[in-house]
């Protein structure tokens, strides 16, 4: 169910599930649409920009491979132009433990091991 997003992941793009019926994105994929119930999906690229809408920073972590990473920033996101789905994801960038509601961010796809390309969120400077 969820290969068609790893796929696009492999490509460089963010996909999400959306219904043929309502029309409404759903994420995480799931097997019906969580609006209509319809069994009737697809996936369709969006463009992966968006704001913080809420974050936690991580000063201590028992995930393998991050202990060298922190503090770092995991975060909800609302994407532009998908409303009512929020993507969760780790925030890249210099400023990331400086991080606030509203933060401007975009898709970046990031390499790990064991797991191949991950989608996660960089910060896009801006004057504030």
């Amino acid at each position: 169910m969820t290969e068609p997003y790893w796929a696009a992941a492999r490509r460089g793009e963010l996909v999400l599930q959306r219904c043929v019926e309502c029309r409404r994105f759903t994420h995480p994929p799931l097997d019906i649409c969580r609006h209509c119930g319809s069994g009737d999906r697809q996936f369709e690229r969006v463009r992966g920009s968006g704001r913080i809408e809420t974050f936690s920073v991580v000063h201590r972590t028992a995930a393998p491979g991050f202990a060298d990473r922190v503090p770092y920033v995991i975060a909800w996101v609302a994407l532009d132009g998908v409303p009512d789905v929020r993507v969760f994801g780790n925030v890249l960038g210099p400023r990331t433990p400086q991080a606030y509601i509203g933060m401007p961010v975009e898709v970046s796809f990031e390499q790990l091991d064991g797991f191949g390309p991950i989608p996660n969120f960089r910060v896009v400077e801006e004057d504030r």
